[in-house]
């Protein structure tokens, strides 16, 4: 028989700010009410770094990573490879998941940033499962990390109201010929959707723009159709499927999701209302929740799958 490898996840690690932003704080500061913002988004509250803090993408995720290496009891020094999804980096360069890895102690590791915004995790897993399955290398980190709070206009209640800072990372590893770790991927874009959601580089503005009734209508029926086309990639329906983990963005969305799919609303895992959108880090995030509370275990199905400026989406169907 010949030799098969496959990407499993072993742990999981988060990191968030100490501060947290309630609704109520968001009511002094805007025109906006508690009501407002949990009726149409389902958050009520998200942790922030405060204006003017020194706050580090590198950092963020860096304890994430540890906290990932720590959980799977393995040294910075066996990983081989650090894959970091971010859209807030500290540096254009060197990349986040450089500093990341000097920040764990890593010396030997590849290291290099995905950019696919809130669909960032998802893109880096499937690079990373690609990475492993050839033989490249046998342990690679996963960071997710965002401080949104550093690119949204917070004069602008539309967007301002949804987003959180926070930090998520797992830690895969090479096994030989298991049915457990990622089964299938699926990542699509479309650039000609690119301005229904974007961040300038440079300029004077250089605040997140979007239109959210585009991405609500792209984003539930681009994300139900990776869900599909990646189940059908690992061989699998959606009676397979255990957990939905979602990118965190909107409940309406993930509720619209579900229902596209047919999938019992108990089986998708949410904690919008304790984090908000923290785009990359919002599925690591989830997923830890979800794995500390008991409902990850062994066999669990689960599917991951986001949407974010690009448009870029994109699926992963993992066994634990």
């Amino acid at each position: 028989m010949a030799y098969k490898r496959i990407a499993r996840i072993v742990s999981v690690g988060t990191s968030v700010p100490e501060r947290i932003v309630t609704n109520k704080d968001l009511e002094k500061l805007l025109d906006t009410s508690d009501e407002w913002i949990s009726t149409r988004t389902g958050i009520r509250q998200r942790h922030l770094f405060a204006p003017g803090e020194d706050a580090r993408a590198y950092e963020l995720g860096g304890k994430a990573a540890r906290a990932a290496l720590s959980k799977a009891r393995c040294s910075p020094l066996d990983v081989d490879g650090i894959i970091c999804a971010t859209f807030s980096p500290d540096y254009f360069f060197p990349s986040t998941a450089c500093k990341i890895q000097q920040f764990i102690g890593n010396t030997r590791a590849c290291a290099f940033d995905v950019s696919a915004a809130c669909a960032g995790f998802v893109y880096a897993l499937s690079i990373a499962d690609s990475m492993i399955v050839s033989g490249q290398c046998r342990r690679m980190l996963v960071v997710g990390v965002e401080i949104t709070s550093r690119t949204v206009d917070w004069t602008d209640r539309s967007t301002c109201i949804l987003f959180g800072d926070g930090a998520g990372a797992v830690l895969l590893e090479e096994r030989e010929d298991g049915d457990k770790g990622i089964l299938a991927t699926y990542l699509k874009s479309n650039g000609a959707l690119g301005d229904i959601l974007y961040l300038p580089a440079f300029g004077e503005h250089r605040y997140m723009k979007m239109n959210g009734n585009e991405v609500y209508k792209h984003a539930v029926r681009l994300m139900g159709d990776a869900t599909e086309q990646c189940l059908k990639k690992a061989g699998l329906s959606i009676e397979n499927v255990d957990l939905l983990i979602p990118h965190q963005a909107n409940l309406r969305i993930m509720d619209a999701i579900a229902k596209h799919l047919n999938l019992p609303r108990e089986r998708m895992v949410t904690n919008l209302d304790k984090y908000g959108n923290t785009s990359s880090a919002s599925i690591p995030l989830a997923l830890a929740d979800a794995w500390g509370d008991g409902r990850v275990k062994d066999g669990t199905v689960a599917v991951f799958t986001a949407l974010g400026g690009g448009l870029a989406w994109g699926s992963a169907v993992v066994r634990f």
